[in-house]
């Protein structure tokens, strides 16, 4: 077994969530006064990071909690629209047999995690923290690992942005790197991650 404990990053890591935001964020720019997107370009946005996301658009970082808060509320009313990555489950399972302990730091709501995972999936986590700021996840690892009474050394964060790369740096965990999220695995890269997974399938191999 390579780690103990795997943190999943949510948005993008587990769920499928980019179609919804891409779906969401004009009504969110129309409320909050920034500027809307392109979504024919959101290819082009998976080489952006968030704070360059924010820049583009004309966000202030004051407006980012009340945006944050408006995108979870309707990610909530529209839950049954989004779905987790094919291969997930299965990896979640797969993981939990074999001993190894997982847990959720994501910036979404725990209800909205919950609802979306589904009850089993759920109750294979040892942990949620959720609802802090994008910026703010490196203390939420920080407490996994202690309530977990783990080692960094023995966790790893998976995520798919490079502000998930930076919070496990920060907290001193590796970070893995997904393929199939929002940011672009050459934009991942840039943040030294110290594995890359391919398919969720992948992920299996943190414990064979």
């Amino acid at each position: 077994m390579l780690y103990r404990l795997v943190i999943f990053d949510f948005d993008g890591t587990l769920a499928d969530s980019f179609p919804f935001f891409l779906g969401v964020f004009n009504i969110i720019a129309d409320r909050h006064g920034f500027r809307r997107i392109d979504t024919s370009r959101a290819h082009a946005f998976r080489h952006y990071d968030t704070r360059r996301m924010m820049r583009h658009v004309g966000m202030p970082a004051w407006k980012l909690p009340l945006a944050s808060k408006d995108f979870i509320g309707m990610m909530q009313d529209g839950a049954h629209r989004i779905a987790l990555f094919d291969g997930i489950a299965q990896t979640l399972r797969h993981l939990h047999a074999r001993g190894v302990r997982l847990a959720v730091v994501s910036s979404n709501s725990e209800h909205n995690v919950r609802t979306i995972l589904g009850p089993e999936l759920a109750g294979l986590m040892r942990q949620f923290e959720c609802g802090m700021s994008i910026f703010g996840k490196a203390s939420r690892i920080r407490a996994v690992l202690r309530d977990q009474h783990t080692a960094a050394a023995q966790a790893l964060y998976v995520g798919d942005q490079a502000t998930d790369a930076q919070a496990a740096r920060k907290a001193g965990v590796a970070f893995g790197a997904v393929h199939w999220g929002y940011a672009a695995i050459e934009a991942l890269r840039l943040e030294r991650c110290a594995a890359e997974f391919v398919t969720p399938a992948d992920l299996q191999a943190i414990a064979p």
